[in-house]
């Protein structure tokens, strides 16, 4: 007979010794204090998978009373020898149970029992921790979708305890503006271009080290066009360039039109296109050159289209004086204007606002559309009209001050004048206003292309206090004046004693 079929044989004879020592103890009587007692309680393990787990089994007084560990129904060890076949079990320092490399399998209670007459036993619990693992991402990472479509992004993973899916997007915030969100299935609604990236599904459970996987998403839309400027403003010599940004899934092929002929690359004209930026530069710009162009942009899903006009006109002005003037009557205004040719005029529109103004909500005058637009002459009376009313005549007060005042100012004139790079600024001095009153003001700029857009209304106020430094110009009327000039000049000698002479009284 072979060892290995002896092997069997001898745990058969443990056995049945195990349960004729049994049987004996059923005709004996035994006193309670001598009967073998455990050192260790029951306890839950916890363990990575592969890892090494011993099951502690220590008893005080063991008599001649076999000790054996079950596992459900089977034997795996009865005193000194171990029973199961399985390789990886041992008994190690008396009768302690260890399973080498213990995984998911291994999971479950052992029993380590004592043949008393009332068998005695403790349970140790094995709860093997898996890492997360990762095994299902929608579409295996890539999905591609037409625009204005819903989206279910869908990542499981397994593993003990059971993983936390958290959701990222890459270089981006996720479209609800969450950084992350923790859901096994992420639900985008109507997406569009903007909800096109990389995704990325983490799988947590704090056991090992996370896992990530990502989807790619593609978003399918036709052509998208901004224009960087709809209007370019230029001159005869100089370069312009015009600017469309186009997105667009498949990338859309961008042609250039003037009017309704198809533009081709030629010595002064050139298009260039730099990822999503496409760029119609035009040299030494001419006259003829000037008016409306058109970007066409087409893929697989439809055609968009938009308009950039090339202009020779000046850039609408914008102001730069205070709005909060130093003297009481008078207030001296600033604007610059970008133009490359030379302003020729202005055109300053002012008016007093009523004295009881619409107010926004940061406190600020909101000005007022006017009805129509006259020349003339700052005036401090009111004037009257007559009127029909009901059937009869009435006599109804219009308050003249409130009405829009405009001045032509040429550029080269006695206001100032400053022309920088294609910035060409002015100032102007008011006057003829009334103390601590609001007022609000628009300019219009001429080239020799013609005039500009009137700027945005402009608000500033008179101050009210009778202490300030007067200004040292004066108005001098010419003798024969045109409506709304004013022509201003220095005080002679006399004039400056007698400023002094009131200042100082």
């Amino acid at each position: 007979m072979t060892k290995m079929s002896k092997f069997p044989i001898a745990r058969l004879l443990v056995l049945i010794g195990v349960l004729f020592q049994g049987s004996r103890q059923a005709t004996i009587k035994v006193d309670p204090a001598s009967l073998p007692t455990f050192q260790t309680p029951s306890q839950v393990f916890k363990i990575v998978d592969k890892e090494t787990v011993i099951l502690p089994c220590e008893v005080s007084n063991p008599g001649h009373y076999v000790l054996a560990w079950k596992r459900g129904i089977a034997v795996l060890s009865a005193g000194n020898m171990k029973v199961s076949p399985d390789p990886r079990i041992s008994l190690v320092n008396g009768y302690n149970l260890q399973i080498k490399e213990a995984g998911p399998q291994d999971a479950g209670d052992y029993v380590c029992q004592i043949g008393t007459l009332e068998p005695r036993e403790i349970t140790h619990t094995v709860e093997i921790l898996v890492p997360p693992r990762i095994h299902y991402v929608s579409s295996n990472g890539r999905m591609e979708v037409k625009k204005g479509t819903s989206v279910r992004l869908e990542c499981k993973a397994s593993g003990n305890p059971v993983p936390k899916i958290t959701w990222s997007r890459r270089n981006n915030l996720l479209p609800g503006g969450e950084q992350t969100t923790v859901t096994p299935v992420l639900v985008l609604d109507s997406v569009d271009r903007h909800q096109a990236g990389v995704y990325q599904c983490t799988a947590s459970n704090g056991v090992g080290e996370d896992v990530t996987q990502q989807i790619v998403l593609h978003v399918l839309y036709p052509p998208e066009i901004s224009v960087e400027r709809p209007v370019v403003h230029s001159a005869e010599g100089y370069e312009a360039q015009l600017v469309c940004i186009v997105h667009g899934e498949s990338q859309p092929e961008v042609l250039w039109y003037r009017d309704t002929m198809q533009l081709d690359t030629t010595e002064r004209r050139i298009m260039e296109s730099r990822g999503s930026r496409h760029t119609l530069v035009i040299r030494k710009v001419q006259h003829s050159d000037f008016g409306n162009y058109t970007c066409v942009a087409d893929n697989q899903l439809g055609k968009t289209r938009k308009s950039v006009q090339l202009s020779g006109l000046p850039n609408t002005a914008k102001f730069s004086s205070a709005s909060r003037g130093q003297w009481r009557d008078s207030y001296n205004i600033s604007w610059a204007v970008e133009s490359l040719s030379p302003i020729v005029e202005y055109k300053l529109l002012f008016r007093r606002l009523p004295d009881t103004p619409l107010t926004s909500e940061d406190g600020h005058p909101q000005p007022l559309h006017h009805q129509s637009q006259k020349k003339i002459f700052p005036m401090r009376e009111n004037r009257t009209h007559t009127s029909y009313m009901g059937g009869g005549f009435g006599r109804t007060f219009f308050d003249r001050r409130h009405e829009w005042r405009d001045v032509i100012l040429p550029a080269n004139g006695k206001a100032t004048t400053v022309y920088n790079s294609g910035v060409q600024s002015m100032s102007y001095l008011i006057k003829g206003l009334d103390p601590g009153q609001n007022y609000e003001a628009k300019v219009e700029s001429r080239n020799k292309f013609g005039w500009s857009s009137p700027s945005e209304p402009f608000s500033f106020q008179t101050t009210d206090n009778e202490n300030e430094i007067r200004d040292l110009h004066v108005r001098i009327q010419s003798s024969s004046p045109s409506p709304g000039s004013i022509q201003y000049g220095r005080l002679d000698i006399m004039a400056l004693l007698v400023l002094a002479a009131l200042l100082f009284t």
